[in-house]
């Protein structure tokens, strides 16, 4: 597919979903002989002093950023933005539509974020007039598409990509209670939660093991409450980790906990269940639209540590049961690898210059 895209969105640091998937797609389209200008809406500041000085910090970054995605778009054929819900959607996500159009060149909108109800009911009036000068918007899920689609925003689904050849199952071991949990150290993920879980999982299992792998401002207050949980000396806290890490850190895992509260279609989900990895999540967001109860993960309320734990120590005491949901979610992430999803996004972008995002709702 001969086809020049300018690609806009962030990059690791930090390794977040949306950063993972921006690089990984980068590399993929370039393998498939597609023309890729990045464009990194996240770039290091110039100076590194501007980081501390805020407000004048968000200047130093979005001029470059503004200047070198004009330069791009002027050999382009199609834009592909990644946007969020926030400040990100007007800094970064807007801007890119913007010039897009001023160049002349179709946009496609990849929109992600488990947030995005709130988003459009507090700040709708300013993203519905950007939302129509795009002509497709892909989102990675049918809960999102849900969403947009009741604010009259017609919306396809182009997942997510999970990379095969860096999350596979582990070799042969004996199986344990290693548990971890790959989510930043913010409020949204509700760690807390899953650290009452773990205190109950080691009542009976006191061999067990949580490794919660991720950064973010929730540390020091985690830390205490592991302390006053007497679970500290059971709990590792690793810090960010890379892809390569994280592969490996599930290769060492007997199950992947995801206490979230706010969820769209978490890549930590894809490669627990493309590394044979059993998976007790909340039910939140999207999470049930990705995996099935019963069937490919054991699903439960958020902010219940009871319930939690109960699905941990089902999955751990029953052999069968964890065999199946394993062998069930490797199947279904095979829906999610590059071969899989290439031919959706490459009818999108064919079809991006033709069909417009936007429609009036009829409600």
């Amino acid at each position: 597919m001969k086809l020049r895209v300018v690609l806009v969105g962030p990059l690791p640091p930090p390794a977040g979903g949306m950063a993972n998937q921006t690089r990984q797609l980068a590399r993929l389209l370039k393998e498939s002989g597609v023309t890729v200008q990045l464009v990194q809406n996240n770039a290091p500041y110039r100076p590194a002093w501007i980081a501390h000085v805020r407000g004048l910090r968000a200047m130093f970054r979005l001029v470059p950023y503004l200047v070198a995605l004009w330069r791009a778009l002027r050999a382009a054929d199609v834009a592909h933005v990644m946007a969020n819900s926030g400040w990100a959607w007007h800094l970064f996500a807007a801007p890119a539509i913007w010039l897009a159009r001023l160049r002349g060149v179709p946009v496609l909108v990849n929109y992600r974020g488990g947030e995005a109800e709130a988003f459009l009911q507090r700040q709708g009036r300013w993203v519905r007039p950007t939302l129509r000068l795009a002509h497709v918007l892909a989102v990675p899920s049918g809960f999102l598409r849900a969403i947009f689609v009741r604010y009259g925003i017609a919306a396809e689904i182009v997942p997510n990509i999970v990379d095969l050849t860096r999350f596979t199952p582990g070799g042969p071991r004996a199986p344990g209670q290693h548990i971890v949990v790959t989510r930043n150290l913010e409020q949204i993920y509700d760690l807390p939660t899953a650290l009452r879980a773990f205190a109950k999982v080691r009542g009976r299992y006191p061999a067990a093991r949580l490794t919660i792998a991720g950064s973010g401002p929730e540390l020091a207050a985690l830390q205490r409450l592991a302390h006053d949980l007497g679970i500290a000396d059971a709990v590792r806290f690793t810090g960010r980790l890379d892809n390569e890490q994280v592969a490996a850190l599930y290769r060492e895992a007997d199950l992947l906990l995801n206490p979230s509260t706010v969820d769209n279609m978490p890549i930590s989900l894809l490669e627990a269940m493309a590394s044979g990895v059993p998976i007790v999540s909340t039910n939140v967001g999207g999470v049930p639209y990705l995996v099935e109860h019963e069937r490919t993960a054991l699903l439960v309320p958020a902010r219940d540590a009871d319930a939690m734990a109960a699905a941990v120590l089902r999955m751990f005491d029953d052999a069968g049961l964890r065999d199946r949901i394993v062998g069930a979610a490797l199947q279904a992430c095979r829906a999610y690898a590059w071969e899989r999803v290439q031919p959706q996004l490459f009818a999108a972008y064919a079809r991006c210059a033709g069909r417009p995002v936007w429609r009036e709702s009829a409600l």
